[in-house]
């Protein structure tokens, strides 16, 4: 009987394994298919272009090649070659490319070097003089499924474009997901809660988390729950929502988390208290408790998480993590209140919640004066540092 199981056991295992393996292998030739799939658009994207820069009147002659050549794509692989279709591929060369600021980059023996329009046109004629030179367009490189593409087609910022590229990627969001956070302004909001020199990180190296304060934003975005904002609802039914749609609600609170526990009760002086929300961060290696608040943040409630972080420091915290986070996720969040009420590093912070999108005019206005401001503030203390310099 004992050897049955084994043998069971033994099966079980080995077919987990190669279960396993046959998943990974589909995901790989999927993720080959569809990457293959935007390296032949973007290549399709520069063919059009290039024969546009041949024609003598660019719009009519443009619009006439593209029109024909979708007739004819279409007559022999069926759909997809639409004439709308063919100019999303042309305009995602063009943002790829950098051409859309209607400068072109090559590369080549005599090192990098910029053309107009003109000077790739005669590159790209077959009688041009610079056909048999070793010149080629850089081409970026691609990760993501045409599918991906195409939103991000639409973010105008290029650092905004960037960074949900980068998040895309390393996150492994769905087309789904890149979505909703290109929808939630999830980079205009990032870039608001951070530091200003800290903002031109997240075009070049997407969300980094090396400090507590990094997996803040300002405002969370909750509108997945399903909550009207103008009507009242309790701390309990607020709760109940998040963990009814507890996969969202780790999206939107970013990187590394995992929960944990909600009404984590522990024991003090024969009084027990509970937490509302329990997680760890894998990154910050350390506990993150959230209390919900849907009245007005008191200096009691700043007090109580206090407490609560200072038990987990003390009796659950081991000696490897770091110490735990507090966040108090209310309607309204006091900035002032918190930085009367605790120590500058109490590791406790407010953080606003909002049960609809925000407004992604105003944020990308706010970033834009943020970064204008940064900017004006570094050329100035150049001009300082090249004035002293000169004295």
């Amino acid at each position: 009987m004992n050897e049955i199981s084994n043998t069971t056991d033994r099966l079980e295992g080995l077919f987990s394994r190669v279960t396993d393996l046959i998943e990974q292998a589909r995901k790989r030739v999927a993720t080959t298919v569809n990457v293959a799939e935007v390296y032949t658009k973007y290549h399709i994207g520069q063919y059009i272009v290039e024969e546009e820069l041949q024609g003598k009147e660019r719009a009519a002659y443009g619009k006439s090649i593209l029109q024909e050549l979708s007739n004819r794509l279409t007559e022999r692989y069926g759909k997809g070659w639409s004439y709308p279709n063919l100019r999303k591929i042309r305009q995602f060369y063009l943002v790829y490319s950098n051409l859309i600021n209607t400068d072109y980059q090559i590369q080549g023996e005599k090192g990098n070097h910029r053309l107009t329009n003109s000077e790739f046109g005669e590159l790209c004629s077959p009688n041009s003089n610079l056909v048999n030179t070793v010149y080629q367009i850089e081409t970026p490189k691609f990760s993501l499924s045409w599918s991906h593409y195409l939103i991000l087609m639409s973010i105008d910022n290029p650092d905004a474009r960037s960074f949900y590229e980068i998040e895309c990627a390393q996150q492994q969001w769905s087309v789904r997901q890149l979505s909703r956070q290109v929808g939630s302004s999830l980079y205009e909001r990032l870039a608001l809660s951070r530091d200003k020199n800290e903002v031109m990180r997240l075009a070049t190296e997407g969300q980094t988390i090396e400090k507590p304060s990094d997996i803040i934003k300002n405002p969370l975005t909750l509108e997945f729950l399903g909550l009207k904002p103008d009507v009242s609802y309790s701390e309990s039914k607020l709760e109940n929502a998040i963990i009814s749609k507890m996969q969202q609600f780790l999206l939107e609170l970013g990187k590394g988390f995992l929960f944990e526990a909600r009404q984590k009760r522990f024991t003090f002086d024969e009084q027990h208290f509970y937490v509302d929300l329990v997680f760890y961060n894998r990154l910050l290696q350390c506990y993150v408790l959230i209390d919900l608040k849907t009245d007005k943040l008191t200096h009691q409630d700043l007090g109580q998480m206090q407490m609560y972080v200072n038990y987990y420091d003390r009796y659950v915290k081991q000696d490897f993590e770091k110490p735990t986070v507090g966040i108090l996720l209310c309607e309204r969040k006091n900035d002032t209140l918190v930085e009367l009420t605790l120590p500058k590093d109490a590791n406790i912070y407010a953080s606003a919640y909002q049960l609809y999108l925000p407004d992604k005019a105003l944020l990308q206005a706010k970033v834009r004066e943020w970064i204008a401001e940064f900017e004006e503030q570094r050329e100035q203390s150049q001009v300082d540092l090249d004035s002293a310099e000169a004295r």
